[in-house]
């Protein structure tokens, strides 16, 4: 049976990096994104391989946009990967400038939606004792100046992710968290304005723990904080990995 991802926050960076690598997997996929041209361009590429693409732009605070997402992936057969990759800045500057409307949308996209997204997803994933991963940053526990909101958003969702792979182990649904580590992307871009960024390493650099996490049972995992980048021993598995059980 064909394995079916969701990935939002698909049209560049990490989102197309693994939407290309579940391809060549023979994944079924779904790819939500906020802006549609890079999304309908990289669902065309992937289909003119072979691949079956969903691609569903749209804004994943908007509850229509989860809804058509999971549609989306009901009528391709199923789920049985979950990545909330989509996350949302919302500049660098330090908590005495709080401002609530940027806090608030922070929070809606990286931790809101994701958890909104779950739940409408949870009847699919169950079905296929499925996974879900979602991205968390080092900024979750590093306290960096400047971070604050985007740090708390992770953090939050790090604690929301433990305490649902307690719950949803019943169902043999696993739930992870992922940092992916610093990477050559916009989003990083984003945080470092006017600043040369080329030392960092691209999205492929952690190719080698997608594919050591795809052979893995989701119940065998389940509860755990996983850094992405470093070697990945096929036996042993990601050599930096944090366990978050409690």
């Amino acid at each position: 049976m064909k394995r079916i991802a969701l990935i939002t926050g698909a049209s560049r960076g990490l989102g197309a990096t693994l939407a290309r690598a579940f391809a060549t997997r023979d994944f079924g996929l779904v790819l939500n994104a906020r802006t549609s041209d890079g999304l309908a361009r990289l669902a065309r590429e992937l289909s003119d391989g072979g691949a079956d693409v969903r691609a569903r732009p749209g804004d994943i605070a908007d509850p229509s946009t989860r809804a058509a997402l999971i549609e989306a992936a009901r009528n391709l057969g199923g789920l049985d990967l979950l990545i909330n990759n989509a996350s949302e800045l919302g500049g660098i500057a330090p908590l005495e400038r709080f401002d609530d409307r940027t806090a608030e949308r922070v929070l809606r996209v990286n931790l809101v939606a994701p958890l909104a997204l779950i739940a409408a997803a949870l009847p699919l994933l169950a079905e296929r004792r499925g996974l879900v991963v979602n991205l968390s940053s080092d900024a979750a526990g590093g306290a960096y100046p400047g971070w604050g909101v985007y740090g708390a958003s992770k953090a939050a969702l790090d604690l929301a992710t433990r305490t649902l792979a307690g719950e949803l182990s019943a169902r043999q649904v696993g739930v992870i968290s992922v940092d992916p580590g610093d990477m050559r992307t916009a989003m990083h871009q984003e945080a470092f304005p006017g600043e040369d960024i080329s030392d960092r390493p691209q999205p492929e650099v952690t190719l080698p723990f997608w594919h050591w996490l795809l052979a893995q049972d989701p119940m065998t995992v389940t509860g755990q904080r996983f850094v992405a980048q470093g070697y990945v021993d096929a036996a042993r598995g990601p050599v930096s990995v944090e366990q978050v059980h409690a």
